[in-house]
């Protein structure tokens, strides 16, 4: 997995943040006073969650997904439909739309890489899913781990194999995971999210997204494994995904 922290995570356009009035969260006072462990789908849909969600979106340009949104366009619609929108994801009732296959040469030659771009509405769900989750579980990660981790990166994975020879060791072991991503167990992964989240109803919507389906040559495809790279939440699922295995190399070392 490659390592890497896109800056500007937290940062906020004030302009834009009043602009987004989409961005509103329609849970009920009751609701949001609950509080504690069943209540992370209210934070998802906070209104500065999703304002912070839309602006990420937004920086990183990423390309269309099946329906052609771009991420302009998306503005206009979720001020027209935010209601609807949120109102069915927090029935339950929200169906995300498939991926968009997009293969990918790898540098060396070695085959592809295959992309699931998300529709524009649904990166933005994923990434205000990925910006409450990442607290939840990042203290649970291993030391040793830097890969798709705020605040982390390759360079300093290499600073520690370098602190690590000079302290006396010898070898480093470099283990590329084949086709990591596209081959996570649906079920094992719901179990892993289950232990720490017991809002079903967001474990039931993170595995909306798994199932949800890839569009290739006009045909849709199910999804029986894999989170499809090209989705803002898919890399924190690979981490907790990896997580346990990360914790037992640790406890041999």
């Amino acid at each position: 997995m490659k390592a890497e922290y896109r800056k500007g995570y937290l940062q906020r356009d004030s302009v834009e943040r009043e602009e987004y009035a989409g961005a509103r969260s329609i849970g009920t006072r009751e609701s949001r006073e609950r509080g504690g462990a069943s209540d992370v789908l209210e934070k998802i849909l906070d209104r500065n969650n999703l304002n912070r969600a839309y602006q990420q979106v937004k920086r990183n340009h990423g390309a269309p997904g099946i329906d052609g949104m771009t991420v302009e366009a998306a503005l206009p619609w979720l001020r027209e439909n935010r209601v609807e929108l949120l109102g069915s994801i927090r029935d339950g009732k929200y169906k995300p739309s498939p991926v968009r296959r997009k293969n990918i040469p790898k540098p060396d030659g070695s085959g592809v890489r295959k992309l699931g771009i998300p529709t524009v509405v649904d990166r933005i769900i994923q990434q205000a899913i990925a910006q409450q989750l990442q607290p939840l579980f990042e203290p649970l990660f291993s030391e040793g781990s830097y890969g798709y981790r705020p605040r982390r990166s390759a360079q300093q994975a290499i600073r520690k194999v370098k602190t690590y020879a000079e302290q006396g060791y010898s070898h480093a072991v470099e283990i590329d995971l084949s086709k990591y991503f596209d081959t996570l167990n649906h079920e094992l992964l719901m179990n892993l999210l289950r232990k720490q989240i017991q809002d079903k109803r967001v474990t039931g919507l993170i595995k909306k997204y798994l199932k949800s389906g890839v569009m290739e040559n006009g045909i849709r495809r199910k999804t029986e494994e894999g989170s499809p790279q090209g989705g803002p939440l898919s890399p924190l699922l690979a981490n907790i995904y990896l997580n346990e295995f990360d914790q037992e190399m640790q406890s041999r070392a």
